[in-house]
């Protein structure tokens, strides 16, 4: 019955906010938009668990559209975070049952993803490949050095001049072998991010295809109930009834039937009763008036 919603693919660090989420105080100043994802990605995941996907939008949106355009494509990690931003808009419209938005949000995310793992493996390609040809380099360097030193030590006495190239041959070996390892870890560096942006494309690309199919099922179910009432009136106690799913996922679909079929009042009661929002009571029946005696 239910899809498995939207899953955050970014593993950027996390930062605590005030429980509401909003946008950021006029006076805040961000150095990145990383930072903006940052500081405000804990906050913003524990409101659309509560099923507050509007003011996220809100925040999002402002985000987005105020400091997306200044991404730089070729920056890796402000491209990323616009990925997550992007992802957790898709998730505030899913839980808000705008599904549809929320597929075009990842969509966006799933074409930023893709442009993100091919320019960072065309820039820091260049900068992996200057490290391989130094390492090779180095490393001839290092082993005609090493060959030297072991030359020099084999003799039975040194002259002042081979003990002062024995010193000099000793340091270059200190030198090379801290370059060696700086070189290495570069390439470790690199190679953990090329990696990671390609999960994120492949799993952005999977989900987006995902819920396109999804939606496309959604419509086709609808229309073999015959209405687009009777689908939802039929859906809805599917869900009511599959109570151990999450409160989240619960909300986010029962709002969707609510948004296809408006008019349905158990809809309203059962996300209204996960919201924990109180339904009004019903007017009884006004008191008949008693005839006068004439």
């Amino acid at each position: 019955m239910h899809r498995p919603l939207l899953a955050l693919a970014l593993a950027a660090a996390a930062a605590t906010l005030p429980a509401r989420a909003q946008t950021a105080p006029a006076q805040q100043l961000y150095a990145s938009l990383s930072d903006r994802f940052r500081e405000g990605r804990n906050g913003w995941e524990q409101a659309i668990q509560r099923g507050d996907g509007a003011h996220v939008r809100r925040a999002l949106e402002a985000v987005v559209d105020r400091e997306g355009p200044a991404v730089n494509p070729s920056d890796y990690n402000e491209m990323h975070a616009l990925v997550g931003l992007r992802n957790l808009l898709a998730q505030a419209c899913v839980v808000e049952g705008t599904w549809e938005e929320a597929v075009e949000h990842l969509r966006k995310a799933s074409a930023a993803a893709d442009d993100n793992a091919a320019n960072a493996a065309q820039n820091l390609g260049r900068i992996r490949q200057q490290h391989l040809e130094k390492l090779a380099e180095w490393k001839d360097s290092q082993a005609r050095q090493e060959q030297r030193l072991k030359e020099l030590e084999a003799q039975p006495g040194l002259t002042q001049a081979q003990m002062k190239s024995r010193t000099q041959i000793r340091a270059f070996l200190d030198e090379q072998k801290n370059a060696v390892a700086h070189s290495e870890r570069a390439l470790k560096s690199i190679d953990d991010v090329l990696a990671q942006l390609k999960v994120d494309k492949d799993t952005y690309a999977k989900s987006l295809a995902e819920w396109q199919g999804f939606l496309v099922k959604e419509k086709l179910e609808a229309s073999q109930a015959g209405s687009t009432a009777k689908y939802v009136a039929d859906k809805l106690e599917q869900v009511k009834a599959d109570d151990a799913r999450p409160r989240f996922e619960r909300i986010a679909y029962g709002r969707r039937l609510l948004r296809l079929d408006p008019a349905n009042p158990d809809g309203r009661r059962f996300v209204n009763g996960l919201l924990g929002i109180e339904e009004p009571e019903e007017a009884g029946p006004a008191p008949k008036k008693k005839a006068k005696k004439k």
